[in-house]
């Protein structure tokens, strides 16, 4: 491992790639601590609980929604946006034809998600503020307009430092400011362990046992997010001008996480939208079914279940076209041995698909309620290991790792993995 590390010292782009990441980083990390001007902060701070929606939203942007900071809305906004368009290419035509049009069709996509993260951004910034209008130090329409084009003008830039980290950085931009905000949150666990252990609320023996649970944990999702089901796929030679191409063995990678960490957001987001709601209601009754899906009820936790469940065969199904890849495989003269092209070809794939998007849901599913069982099981609550963050933070490092492989073994170095 050092001496991989010693590697990327030597290699000057990647270097300076990971000097420019870092730097990025710090901006964004500095920028959470940058209040929005006229909102009380501290009593924001009170609303942020593990039990509604703006706790979620908090552990996205890295603790800046509950300060209130100018990247209070994180890149939400571009997320939602990017997610509507992929969605949107199922029963739009011209999304669908920029889509398989290359290089091309991504930039005209792009540009269209950047219109859309504006639009949703201020959307947005204006719901929070006027949600959060008992924390205005002066409620009026002037101060929400300037609060909402604040936040937006904060989510743009967000977006622009996670593009500038693709370009001139290493990894994905967008998922690594997701992926910085999840990780910044780990000394405040840290912190909460160490009081619960100073007031004798646990002992020695359940933080233990809380990091061999984390460790299982996180050996668990490593192994899921890299597992696939390949499926042959025998070529048949054929002669164009004068060359012979084909006549190779090839397959396909069916991910068993296909979905990735989409199903239990959604489902989230679902769950939580009551409890949040009834925040700012004051009825009884409503008080009362928003109890009813408080985190971590049996209900709260059966349904919570049954939708990544429904989300994860819905968001594959979405996104992954089982027809057009049939197709491809026809047009090249493919075939899966002892099938034949065309619809034969479709229904295997798509039963397979079905059976590994069972194992993908019941993992998410097991992935999202495992802090629950853990702080059963511990006594530790307070600390949120699982799920959505430890899905992204997984996803995201083995990623940029391989990204960084690549890097190395192109100049011929050593690389991580052996």
């Amino acid at each position: 491992m050092l001496s991989a590390l010693s590697n990327i010292a030597k290699i000057t782009e990647l270097r300076q790639k990971v000097v420019f990441t870092l730097a990025m980083f710090i901006v964004f990390r500095a920028g959470t601590h940058i209040p929005v001007p006229g909102v009380n902060a501290a009593m924001i701070e009170q609303l942020f609980t593990s039990g509604n929606l703006f706790g979620l939203l908090d552990m996205f942007s890295g603790g800046a929604l509950s300060k209130f900071s100018i990247f209070a809305m994180s890149i939400t906004p571009y997320i939602n946006a990017s997610i509507i368009l992929q969605l949107l290419q199922v029963v739009v035509p011209t999304l669908e034809r920029w889509s398989k049009e290359g290089e091309e069709g991504r930039k005209k996509i792009s540009k269209l998600t950047r219109y859309g993260t504006v639009v949703l951004g201020f959307i947005q910034a204006i719901g929070m503020a006027y949600g959060l209008r008992v924390a205005i130090n002066n409620p009026s329409i002037g101060s929400f307009l300037m609060i909402a084009v604040t936040l937006t003008a904060g989510t743009v830039f967000l977006m622009w430092i996670g593009e500038q980290i693709t370009a001139k950085g290493i990894g994905n931009g967008i998922s690594l400011i997701i992926f910085a905000g999840i990780v910044s949150r780990l000394p405040d666990g840290l912190a909460i362990i160490y009081n619960y252990v100073q007031a004798g609320t646990v002992n020695i023996l359940n933080v233990i046992l809380f990091a061999i649970l984390a460790v299982v944990m996180i050996v668990f999702v490593v192994i899921i997010t890299q597992g696939i089901r390949k499926v042959p796929v025998q070529y048949a030679k054929r002669v164009v001008g004068r060359k012979m191409y084909g006549g190779h063995t090839s397959y396909i990678p069916l991910k068993v996480n296909q979905a990735g960490v989409i199903p239990i957001i959604f489902a989230s987001s679902v769950l939580m939208f009551p409890v949040t709601i009834a925040q700012f209601i004051e009825v009884p009754w409503i008080k009362t079914v928003a109890g009813w899906f408080a985190w971590g009820t049996p209900l709260q936790t059966t349904l919570y279940i049954l939708f990544i469940v429904f989300f994860t065969y819905f968001y594959t199904a979405v996104s992954m076209n089982i027809a057009d890849m049939s197709d491809n495989i026809k047009k090249y003269g493919g075939f899966i041995p002892g099938l034949r092209p065309g619809k034969p070809t479709t229904d295997y794939l798509d039963r397979i698909m079905s059976r590994i998007t069972m194992s993908g849901a019941v993992f998410l599913a097991l992935v999202a309620i495992m802090p629950n069982l853990i702080a059963w099981t511990t006594g530790i609550e307070g600390v949120y290991f699982g799920g959505t963050a430890l899905l992204i933070v997984v996803g995201v490092a083995l990623d940029t790792m391989k990204q960084i492989e690549s890097l190395i073994l192109m100049r011929h170095y050593q690389g991580f993995m052996k």
